[in-house]
């Protein structure tokens, strides 16, 4: 036969040949083994090879058709097995030099073309050949045609980014491969200039376009996913590393120098040797600023690529002594921008708003390198550059203040970087910062307003250090006194700024503070209030000075004794001048007649607004600091000698305020009045004031109290009812017709305590109306709205109702609930709104009085009406309880119910969540059963309409029974049953729920149905539970029950009437689960009653055991409709569960003796015989089924209690056999047996508990198998999980004689097992959390259980082993928690429970312990703006264990005492390595301050002389520091210790 084929070269050579039996001939000849030819595989390579350079090189004429397949048979050959196969045997195999250059040909067309249809096969073809190293040769020996290839390969995925066409992952996949390659090549090159070369010459280019697009592309579900979350990273950091190690190599750093520092470069001229340096930053310039991509983009790409370079530059060469070089790179880079052109005057429209936030952004990033490297040195750029550096940053200053992009977040922190270098950078322009920056920037978008408040906040620290703040505000008032740029200012101080401000202010001194107030209000008093009236201009400038003289009285640090005089005198000065000089003036202006059309006048409002805004700081300051400072004497007290006794007994605000009469004040209140704005606030804030300083006085006028209440409430009505507002930050200068309602009802809600004693009854009832309005709009925009910072009317309401203090105002609480019912009467159709039967309608009746017994005492009594009035409110509070007997009968009755729609549902859904945030168990009892009838009623008297969502009325009907749940748990949840009988209540809920079940048979498996039958099971439970502990007609009431229950089943009786035929599976699992629960309450009250009351014990025995019979026949009928094959239905399963136990309590009361035939029926035995069976088939399936393991596990931990029960043959083998399968499951994970570890515990401690020695050496063996290591090697990695976790749970059990022998016995072989598993683990990261984590935790358990036991130290040292090899880098934030606290634990019980073996393996627990350490040194280093909240959370805990380990050697140890020196130098060595974050710094430096409280003074000094140098330093400060603090702290504690 080889004779037959061995003409095929002939054949494949010859002309006459068509091509495609040629392809069929290749394609025979690679796959024959009968076809024979010397060195065949290679002959094949060079023929296809030869046709398709001779192809391309124009020497051979083919069809596009069969050029595609000689492709396709280059792919096939490349990618075949035989091939791997045969170079893995040794054999050499190559491809020449010309297919590479015919491959980048190929490619080149398609990027020329800008198609990349029919490439997939070169590309393919390319990627072969790269990954296998005997033919990558043709790419690495020539690194030309890798870096054409790599060049080409860019732009391919340059061209895919850029359309809009999907993102497939083939050319990025090649592209990664390519990089790696020539990564490798390029390390390995010799000559940094050619590297130089070759990388800008072709690389450089398209590289950063490539960067550019991959960063800034808006991926979509469309684009390949393996690109978009992991290609695209790698390849951006590959491009980086190219870049990092061609362009800024150590051997270029001179030629960098000699081009940056010219002067330098004269010198070296001079000294002789002259060498041909390279221009390396010309040459980048130069490709940056040529024209390589679409001149859109051109801009972009230079700004993304210039940061990305300097940060490369300065990875590469910044050092102390570099920094001027640095710089000087800087500025070049600088002018690659087009921000340069600006400086030179080149007009700014130029550039578009979005080129403008590039270039910032570009520009940002270069501050932020230059500040976080510290190469801006003031002094030394003075002394000895000639202030080179500060000249640069000053015209980058001026640049950006003259151009200003208040629009652009970037702008704003480029300034601040600015600022933070140098703050003389921008001293001579402060006046043009503070307008363009703060006064006069309109700034609304919260992300420009962070940045901007960031700047400012800056200002304030600096000027603050510098003790210039007075400096900063001059500049602050002159802006505020020019021209306004726009007719209506934004406010002076947001609330962030308002809070940055105070704190500056608490620093600073008080003659500073008074400075800046005093040259405020001269300039107000000398400029502005003469030229107020009619201009409003000055009417916006004096609200701003207004503004600025409110924040800072208001934040700044109070007077009080210790104040020195001076200051104090000076304060009084002050509000002196402010009263006269600014206040009486406005005053004056306000009070003057006006016509109605000149009231609205802006100028007016305004002058009004700055009048009021003055007269409330005044008064507020001049309070605080006459009650806080003995010293202060008010600028009021002379005026209030001379006040009229009527205006002393009205408490009027004009009182205070000299030069201000009655009528006149009353004149400049209606005018505040007139619209809703910053001094209609300021007037509600006075009244307020005038109600605290009433309340000061020994005895209150209470009514002038009421007439303020009254006027507070009455001011913001009419806002309140118009519905419409918008959110406010609390700044009161800014409050406009839209922001009033909500700073009036936050004034309203924040003073209630104050107010509510002193208001109406009907001013309650519309505090309550307004209160439930809000909530309910509030819970409509909830979502929308929760993101806000600002104050909104929802938020304030939502926040009362969520304090501890809305159920302590009991007027307002029960006023809110009585509101509350109006609205859901409300709901109702409206046919049903006029009925006055219905229950609703009873229970929100407004001629009842509700709460008599709680607003009788706001009322005003005559004491000689008294005995009448006590006699008519026992009436009205008797008329209360007959109307809630009424109801209750009514729902009794069960009357014909009202059909809701599904808005209605909504509707009433709503309320249902506003009331689960009032405090339910602190009612009232009339109301606690009001509000019971209530929920009642919405349960059995109203049905959904057929085309309501079957989900939404779920969830209603799941709410209801949850805050019926709420009531039960309330100390007057027994009112209820003055109205109503217990039996009645179940009777009535039940009934309600079987008739809506019929809606449910279809939603039965969605998780809302479980959260409703869980509510409806606790709600059953506790009631049940409250019947038995009230010890009342507890036998009536559980045997209506019960009779009730049985009434309903849904057969006639016999088990094969058709009525089954109709069984609702629904109805059925409700009847069962009210079955369950009577029968689970009453055994386990059964169980608490002590042995004397044999009576009770008999009485509810005889009630159990009908319930037990009827629950037996029902779980049947269920199991019966259940299809055959089908799984359990997880609600008959608890029922099984507590039928069970029902039996064995029962049994054990008769007194039993282990004598199953004795107290069980066979029917009964063989039921549970068949669900213990059905259980164990289906364990091993059920996967993540929370629900259903939970319950079967719980019936298997009751079944196993009594060995007889086991079917046939079977025993505890079985049990732990299906336990383990089911570990051992796909969709068991870690998270999984964490959830069912109490129930598999309880399992296995009554099957080890019951088992023979014999079956208990099986399930040793079991539990071994899975330890071995084959099953690894067999990627059976839950084999092992199922093992590891099976050991850790026998460790939970109590073993005694033969068995914990046993176990004992096998330890050392488990621990063995165990730290070879870890070993083969560690090498596969996704094994660390199946595998690595349990094994940890078991290896803990293992030797905290073994104290004692386990004696031979070589097997408490394996641990050792294991911890060694556990990774702790590279691991996903849960994992690596997981894995330090295991590691944690198991050193922890060494050092507990081993102490010998740990002074033998000294050197092995502190290598283990210092990889904790280094660990968290690593993890908890300062990453500024990379952090992560959760995180650093864990690495705070994980500093924390550190500790604690720390403190634990120290406390236990004292053998330790010889190795504190070396752990402080380990501890030394890493601390030098990194920076700190200072959190995770306090718990390690507290910790390493115990392990030096053990050393020695001859072990400092060996570490003073033996430490090297750096780490020399660092060990100094920490010993000073633990000096200064620690020992000094411990000396004193130890002074008075006994």
């Amino acid at each position: 036969m080889a004779a037959i084929y061995s003409g095929i070269y002939l054949k494949l050579k010859s002309a006459r040949t068509s091509w495609e039996d040629k392809l069929k001939l290749a394609r025979f000849a690679w796959i024959s083994h009968q076809c024979v030819l010397p060195n065949k595989e290679q002959v094949l390579l060079d023929w296809v090879s030869h046709a398709l350079v001779s192809y391309y090189n124009k020497k051979l004429e083919l069809e596009d058709e069969v050029v595609e397949k000689l492709w396709a048979y280059l792919d096939n050959v490349i990618h075949s097995r035989r091939l791997q196969n045969l170079l893995k045997s040794g054999k050499t195999i190559g491809l020449s030099f010309s297919i590479a250059q015919v491959i980048n040909e190929r490619l080149s067309e398609a990027c020329s073309q800008k198609t990349q249809q029919n490439i997939g096969t070169v590309l393919s073809c390319s990627s072969g050949i790269l990954s296998t190293p005997s033919l990558s040769i043709i790419y690495t020996a020539k690194c030309e045609l890798l870096v054409d290839l790599l060049s080409k390969l860019s732009k391919l995925a340059c061209q895919q980014l850029a359309s809009d066409d999907t993102v497939g992952s083939q050319v990025f996949s090649v592209l990664q491969l390519t990089f790696t390659q020539y990564l490798l090549i390029q390390r390995q090159q010799t000559n940094p200039n050619r590297v130089f070369g070759q990388v800008t010459s072709h690389l450089l280019q398209p590289c950063l376009l490539l960067r550019h697009l991959l960063t800034v592309r808006s991926w979509t579900q469309a684009d390949d996913n393996h690109v978009r979350q992991h290609l695209s990273r790698e390849i951006r950091n590959q491009v980086e590393t190219l870049l990092q190690a061609a362009l800024f190599q150590p051997e270029l750093f001179s030629s960098y120098r000699e081009e940056l520092l010219p002067e330098q470069e004269l010198q070296v001229k001079k000294k002789g040797a002259l060498k041909s340096l390279l221009l390396p930053v010309n040459t980048v310039q130069t490709k940056l600023g040529s024209g390589f991509c679409e001149p859109a983009l051109h801009g972009a790409v230079v700004a993304g690529s210039v940061s990305l370079l300097y940060k490369l530059f300065l990875d590469s060469y910044c050092k102390a002594e570099n920094h001027l070089v640095c710089f000087h790179m800087l500025s070049r880079l600088f002018g690659c921008l087009r921000l340069p052109g600006l400086q030179q005057g080149v007009r700014d429209d130029l550039l578009s708003p979005a080129d403008w936030s590039t270039e910032l952004l570009a520009l940002e990033q270069l501050l932020n390198l230059v500040l976080s490297s510290d190469i801006y040195n003031v002094a030394s750029d003075r002394i000895r550059h000639k202030e080179i550096q500060f000249g640069f940053y000053r015209k980058l200053a001026q640049m950006l203040l003259s151009h200003s992009q208040a629009s652009i977040p970037a702008w704003f922190r480029c300034l601040k970087l600015l600022m933070s270098l140098n703050h003389l950078i921008v001293e001579p322009d402060l006046d043009d910062l503070v307008a363009s920056a703060w006064i006069d920037a309109e700034v609304s978008e919260p992300r420009t307003k962070k940045p901007q408040e960031a700047l400012i906040n800056t200002m304030f620290q600096t000027y603050s250090k510098l003790r210039q703040f007075p400096r900063l505000f001059e500049e602050v008032l002159t802006v505020i006194c020019r021209p306004a740029a726009d007719e209506l200012r934004l406010p002076v101080f947001s609330a962030g700024l308002t809070v940055k401000l105070r704190e500056c202010l608490l620093e600073l001194p008080s003659n500073q503070i008074l400075d800046i107030l005093c040259l405020f209000v001269e300039k107000c008093q000398t400029l502005i209030i003469p030229a107020v009236e009619g201009s409003a201009d000055m009417a916006l400038k004096l609200l701003s000075v207004s503004s600025v003289l409110h924040a800072f009285l208001f934040n700044m640090r109070s007077l009080d004794d210790v104040t020195p005089s001076p200051v104090v005198l000076r304060t009084q000065s002050l509000l002196a001048q402010m009263q006269k000089g600014i206040i009486q003036p406005l005053m004056e202006l306000l009070q003057a007649p006006r016509r109605e059309e000149e009231k609205s006048d802006l100028w007016l409002r305004k002058a009004s607004d700055s009048a009021f805004l003055l007269v409330y700081t005044w008064v507020e300051v001049d309070t605080l600091f006459g009650v806080s400072c003995s010293k202060y004497v008010s600028p009021a007290a002379e005026i209030a000698g001379a006040v009229t006794a009527s205006a002393a007994r009205h408490w009027g605000i004009a009182a205070f305020l000299s030069g201000v009469k009655e009528k006149c004040w009353e004149r400049v209140m209606e005018l505040a009045n007139s619209f809703p704005s910053t001094s209609k606030y300021c007037l509600e804030l006075l009244t307020l004031q005038k109600m605290k300083m009433i309340l000061m006085q020994t005895k209150a006028d209470v009514q002038a109290l009421q007439h303020a209440a009254a006027f507070i409430l009455e001011s913001g009505r009419s806002s309140m009812s118009r519905g419409e507002s918008e959110p406010w930050d609390g700044d009161i200068s800014a409050i406009s017709d839209l922001t009033y309602p909500t700073a009036h009802w936050h004034l309203v809600i924040s003073n209630l305590t104050i107010l509510l004693p002193y208001i109406s009854l009907k001013d309650v009832e519309y505090i309550a109306n307004v209160l439930l309005e809000t909530l309910v709009l509030a819970k409509a925009q909830e979502a929308a709205t929760d993101q806000e910072p600002s104050i909104s009317i929802g938020k304030i309401s939502l926040g009362l109702m969520r304090s501890s203090f809305l159920p302590e105002m009991t007027i307002l609480h029960c006023t809110f609930l009585t509101s509350l019912i109006h609205r859901f009467a409300r709901v109702l159709p409206s046919a049903a709104r006029d009925s006055v039967d219905l229950p609703l309608q009873q229970l929100s009746a407004g001629n009842i009085p509700w709460h008599e017994e709680i607003l009788a005492h706001c009322r005003p009594h005559d004491l000689l009406e008294a005995p009448s009035e006590n006699k008519l409110l026992k009436d009205e509070l008797s008329l209360s309880w007959k109307t809630l007997e009424k109801v209750a009968q009514s729902l009794a009755k069960n009357g014909c119910p009202l059909i809701l729609k599904e808005s209605q549902l909504e509707s009433c859904l709503g309320l249902l969540e506003i009331t689960s945030l009032l405090k339910l168990d602190s009612l009232l009892p009339s109301d606690c059963t009001r509000f019971f009838l209530v929920l009642l009623s919405l349960l059995a008297n109203t049905r959904a309409s057929v085309s309501c969502s079957k989900l939404l009325l779920l969830k209603f009907l799941s709410t209801c029974f949850h805050l019926l749940r709420c009531l039960q748990a309330g100390r007057n949840a027994n009112s209820v049953f003055k109205v109503f009988h217990a039996s009645d209540v179940l009777e009535v809920v039940m009934t309600s729920q079987f008739t809506a079940s019929k809606f449910f048979t279809d939603v039965l498996n969605v998780p809302v149905w479980a959260q409703y039958f869980q509510e409806v099971q606790a709600f059953l439970e506790n009631f049940l539970q409250m019947i038995v502990e009230r010890r009342q007609s507890v036998r009536l009431n559980l045997e209506k029950f019960m009779s009730f229950l049985v009434s309903c089943k849904p057969d006639a009786g016999a088990a094969k009437s058709k009525g089954w035929k109709n069984w609702n599976p629904a109805a059925g699992q409700l009847l069962l689960m009210a079955f369950t629960t009577l029968c689970h309450v009453v055994t386990v009250y059964l169980q608490q009653l002590p042995q004397k009351k044999l009576q009770s014990v008999d009485v509810l025995s005889a009630l159990l055991e009908p319930v037990v019979l009827q629950m037996v026949r029902t779980v049947e009928h269920g199991l019966q409709s259940n299809t055959q094959n089908q799984p359990l239905p997880v609600a008959f399963i608890p029922s099984v569960t507590t039928l069970l136990k029902a039996d064995l309590s029962h049994a054990v009361k008769k007194g039993w003796q282990k004598e199953p035939s004795g107290f069980l029926e066979q029917p009964r035995i063989k039921l549970y015989q068949k669900f213990y069976s059905q259980i164990l088939r289906e364990l091993p399936c059920a996967g993540d089924n929370l629900q259903f393991l939970q319950s079967a596990l719980q019936f298997l931990a009751v079944f196993c209690s009594v060995p007889e029960l086991y079917p046939g043959k079977e025993t505890a083998i079985t049990v732990v056999f299906a336990i383990k399968k089911l570990l051992a499951g796909p969709a068991v994970t870690t998270q999984v047996i964490q959830s069912i570890e109490m129930e598999l515990t309880k399992v296995l401690v009554q099957l080890l508990g019951n088992c023979s020695a014999e079956e208990f050496y099986t399930i040793m063996r079991l539990v071994l198998q899975g330890l071995e290591m084959k099953n690894v090697w067999q990627q059976k990695a839950k084999e092992v999980l199922s093992a590891v976790t099976l050991t850790k749970l026998l460790l939970s059990c109590p073993l005694s004689g033969d068995k914990e022998k046993a176990f004992w016995f096998a330890s050392p072989q488990i621990i063995t097992a165990l730290a070879m598993q870890t070993k083969e683990a560690c090498q596969d990261q996704s094994l660390i959390s199946t595998i690595v984590i349990p094994i940890l935790e078991t290896v803990a358990a293992l030797l905290r259980q073994g104290e004692g036991v386990l004696l031979n130290p070589h097997h408490v040292a394996l641990a050792f082993s294991i911890l060694l090899t556990v990774p702790l880098d590279h691991l996903k934030t849960e994992d690596y928690s997981s894995v330090f606290h295991g590691v944690h634990e198991v050193l922890f019980s060494i050092v507990q429970c081993h102490p010998k073996v740990l002074l033998k393996a000294a050197p092995s627990f502190l290598n283990s312990f210092h990889r904790l350490v280094v660990s968290v040194m690593h993890e908890g280093r300062q990453k500024g703006d990379r952090g992560n909240a959760d995180e650093f959370e864990v690495i705070l805990k994980c500093a924390h264990l550190v500790e604690r380990m720390y403190t634990h050697i120290t406390a236990e140890m004292e053998d330790f005492t010889v190795f504190s020196a070396f752990i402080v130098a380990q501890y030394v060595t890493e601390l030098q390595k990194v920076t700190l974050h200072p959190a995770v710094k306090k718990h390690l430096t507290e910790g390493i301050y115990h392990i030096l409280d053990l050393c020695i003074e001859r072990d400092i000094k060996f570490l003073n002389v033996s430490l090297p140098a750096g780490v020399r330093e660092v060990f100094k400060d920490l010993y000073n520091d633990y000096n200064h603090y620690h020992k000094a702290k411990k000396q004193g504690e130890e002074k008075y210790t006994a």
